[in-house]
């Protein structure tokens, strides 16, 4: 059977000050009603249904978790002792999978990312599910068709079309993120794609993968493996996994291991990477204003305002810029300069003022 592996973890800070090490942005409602790991249980479904998602998230974020999708069975809700990357979390959500369902085929979903239309979604899910019951070796990774020349996106290079007109091509090539000039090469090639981070394959096939390429890190899965089920299993998961090597599963199994398929997206896909995000998902005013909440606004173009509740932000003559304001901390940001927010962060935690964090 098809099951959603939804990777919920993050520290937080793209989206400050809305967002913060226990509530990074999958926990806010950045583009909707609904919170951004909510949309992404919800677009599943019914495909697959709620007791067959599982979330790996951290101790900080597991509660949340479970709050928000009410719908998961708890026991689905895996919390990893430290953040170790993707090839981690991946695996530790693998050995859970294979002990429920020894055929399991895995949807691996980032749980912040914006995704639409989700019936367009499913029916991408379903081809890339057949693709993968047809040939188990398959490691299958969707590509988004760019857009303009990203430079903070990997990209796929694509190979021969696979038979059968699925828009399925053998992966030629991961390529890293780019300068400018070479990611104008690639949209200009028509042959590459942005990497989104959204993978469908067999959970044993993964395991088998990661036991070639890192092998310590299989060793470690096979102990927390043989301890579930037994009260011994709280420790071993503690001792085990921080051990185990911080690695991305593109850089510990994609880019070493043969068999890699990429499945041209059909479905519109934005990463919500930034504020800069809200003005493609929400539009823009007159002015060219992004506004969302209470704001009223003199000689005011081209911002990104956000407020929250009654709290009424005014603004006189700015332009260009981003206002964010949270309940113990207002963000006021030149608009391309959103990087600088990281720095921001450091400066934060090197004042000790932890509890913006």
């Amino acid at each position: 059977m098809l099951h959603a592996v939804i990777m919920a973890g993050g520290s937080g800070t793209r989206f400050w000050p809305e967002s913060r090490r226990s509530v990074p942005k999958q926990f806010l409602a950045l583009a909707g009603d609904r919170t951004l790991l909510q949309q992404t249980s919800e677009r599943c479904q019914p495909l697959i249904p709620a007791d067959r998602q599982w979330v790996v998230t951290n101790s900080l974020q597991a509660d949340r978790a479970r709050e928000q999708l009410a719908d998961v069975p708890g026991v689905r809700v895996l919390v990893e002792p430290s953040p170790r990357n993707t090839a981690p979390c991946i695996g530790l959500a693998a050995v859970h999978l294979l002990r429920d369902d020894p055929d399991a085929v895995m949807a691996v979903l980032p749980s912040d990312h914006l995704i639409q239309p989700a019936e367009v979604f499913r029916e991408a899910l379903s081809t890339a599910e057949a693709l993968v019951t047809d040939d188990p070796r398959r490691l299958l990774l969707f590509g988004v068709r760019p857009t303009y020349p990203a430079t903070g996106f990997g990209y796929i290079e694509r190979g021969d079309e696979l038979p059968g007109g699925t828009a399925a091509f053998d992966v030629k090539s991961f390529r890293e993120k780019p300068v400018r000039e070479v990611a104008e090469q690639y949209v200009a090639s028509g042959n590459f794609y942005w990497n989104c981070g959204i993978f469908v394959w067999r959970a044993d096939r993964i395991l088998s993968a990661l036991k070639t390429h890192e092998p310590e890190t299989h060793t470690r899965l096979v102990r927390i493996a043989d301890s579930l089920g037994t009260p011994q299993a709280d420790a071993v998961l503690a001792e085990e996994f921080p051990e185990m090597r911080s690695v991305s599963i593109d850089y510990a199994v994609l880019e070493r291991e043969p068999g890699s398929v990429v499945v041209e997206a059909p479905y519109e896909w934005d990463d919500l990477g930034s504020w800069q995000a809200l003005a493609r998902q929400h539009g823009a005013d007159a002015d060219g204003n992004t506004i969302l909440g209470l704001h009223r606004g003199v000689g005011t173009t081209n911002c990104i305002i956000r407020s929250s509740g009654e709290h009424l932000i005014a603004t006189l003559g700015m332009e260009d810029c981003i206002v964010v304001h949270a309940p113990d901390a207002t963000l006021v940001a030149r608009r391309n300069d959103e990087d600088a927010i990281r720095k921001l962060i450091e400066l934060l935690r090197e004042r000790g003022d932890e509890r913006f964090l």
